[in-house]
């Protein structure tokens, strides 16, 4: 379970939000909403470990890891998590394959090749897996970085405006990888200016 309790961020001498608490089980999901500037973004990073809070407190599974701690529990919480930002974090040099390879070394994890490339087909990529990114539209270099979705095992997805710059069918797509990853006990907290395709769910506004 993924608790927030009574947090509070402020950027300079604005307040963002204050006393937001929340809880998700298994198979539960949560929706950010709320207009530019309203502290979406900022929440998230609170939540991921790359932000402080001002105040309050951020638990998984009981145990305390919210800020920017390096407690074996934080680091525990990070392995489990999955983070994908609101800007596309993929490097123009590098093809779709190549990108994906760069992220498990980063996450100190084995590239597995083969679950790679099927993960870049299913993201509608057949035939561009060797491509540079810089070639790539901004809806395909948004599927580079979905594909992680499927090559990294985590329980927290934390998606930032994930669903930007997608057509209707990569829309579709996204939601049913929502929906496998509930379905099989994952959490996940996530904005989007849009309608989600995904049943139930709980709202926070800021």
């Amino acid at each position: 379970m993924l608790t927030a309790a009574h947090l509070a961020c402020s950027r300079g001498e604005r307040r963002l939000f204050a006393d937001i608490s929340f809880s998700l089980a298994a198979g539960e999901w949560l929706h950010v909403q709320g207009e530019n500037g309203a502290g979406k973004t900022s929440l998230l990073r609170l939540l991921v470990g790359l932000s402080p809070a001002d105040a309050g407190e951020i638990r998984w599974r009981g145990a305390l890891v919210g800020g920017m701690k390096t407690t074996p529990e934080a680091a525990d919480f990070r392995r489990e998590l999955l983070y994908l930002g609101h800007h596309a974090a993929v490097k123009d040099e590098l093809d779709a394959l190549e990108n994906l390879r760069f992220s498990a070394a980063i996450d100190g994890l084995p590239f597995d090749q083969v679950k790679a490339l099927a993960a870049l087909q299913r993201l509608g990529l057949r035939g561009r897996e060797s491509l540079p990114v810089r070639v790539l539209s901004a809806g395909q270099k948004r599927r580079v970085l979905l594909a992680r979705l499927l090559t990294r095992t985590a329980a927290v997805w934390v998606l930032d405006e994930a669903f930007n710059a997608l057509d209707s069918g990569a829309v579709q797509l996204l939601g049913a990888l929502l929906n496998e990853h509930l379905a099989a006990g994952g959490l996940a907290v996530l904005t989007s200016h849009q309608p989600l395709p995904l049943p139930g769910g709980r709202v926070l506004a800021l």
